[in-house]
């Protein structure tokens, strides 16, 4: 994590969140990203300072100074880092942010029903998400592990 410039704390058992954090995690060639699930037994042991029923609620990061960043500002930084989707910077702008964050809201509260709908499951379990390492080190072992 020394070289981590973004530490992302996700949701693993969503399964539109863990998607889109395999693939992050794959796009990462340069290991700035660490991937946190926040459904892990030691979670908060090892996070006292992410409260994980907000962190459910609304996808938080954490810069390497340590400041925390919130929704899409996860989102965009993250996508940024791994030199993707650069149009995200777009709802960021002032009058675009205020709508885009309410979209986000929106996703993040029926997120389990539009996973549904997208992926015919609304939670992850054995047969439905990847184990997606934390680190870049990891990923080569686990990336494929089903959890």
């Amino acid at each position: 994590m020394n070289d981590t410039v973004l530490t992302i704390f996700y949701d693993g058992r969503c399964p539109l969140c863990a998607a889109e954090m395999k693939q992050l995690r794959q796009l990462d060639d340069a290991g700035k990203l660490y991937l946190e699930d926040i459904n892990r037994p030691d979670f908060k042991q090892r996070f006292p300072h992410i409260d994980p029923v907000e962190a459910d609620r609304v996808l938080h990061g954490q810069q390497a100074n340590g400041t925390l960043i919130y929704g899409l500002d996860v989102t965009q930084q993250a996508w940024a880092l791994v030199g993707r989707h650069q149009w995200l910077k777009l709802l960021r702008l002032p009058l675009v942010r205020w709508f885009a964050d309410l979209g986000y809201l929106f996703f993040a509260r029926y997120r389990r029903q539009i996973s549904r709908l997208l992926t015919g499951s609304s939670r992850c379990d054995a047969e439905v998400c990847y184990k997606i390492s934390a680190s870049a080190s990891a990923e080569t072992s686990q990336t494929k592990d089903i959890r």
